[in-house]
């Protein structure tokens, strides 16, 4: 079956950086992956997203310059680099994968934390 393992989440003080991943298994991984995040009391939101063919990225302007999302291919797993990270990113982020015909998966998230 899917299943969307995400790790790497974390306290980090302002400013800080973070490095998420998320390890796809059961299906080709040949689709575009994306990240999602859902700060306390707010809607789940699209942080990211890259695509299977040429790499192709995408971001929420909130985040634009200071996320990079990439992928690695070979291991099955996408990651997301965020740096100069600020409070406002404190949320639980989320791995998601859509594959069309309602088979949409996400995994169980990863708790990220930005406080002094």
């Amino acid at each position: 079956q899917v299943q969307l393992v995400e790790s790497g989440g974390g306290l980090v003080q302002p400013g800080g950086s973070l490095r998420l991943s998320c390890v796809a298994s059961g299906f080709t991984f040949s689709y575009a992956m994306s990240w999602y995040r859902q700060a306390p009391g707010k809607e789940r939101e699209l942080v990211a997203t890259i695509t299977s063919g040429d790499g192709s990225t995408n971001y929420a302007d909130s985040v634009k310059g200071r996320f990079t999302i990439s992928r690695g291919n070979a291991k099955n797993t996408v990651y997301l680099q965020m740096n100069s990270l600020k409070p406002e990113d404190t949320a639980v982020y989320f791995c998601n994968v859509d594959r069309g015909l309602g088979r949409n998966y996400w995994g169980k998230g990863t708790l990220v934390t930005v406080s002094s």
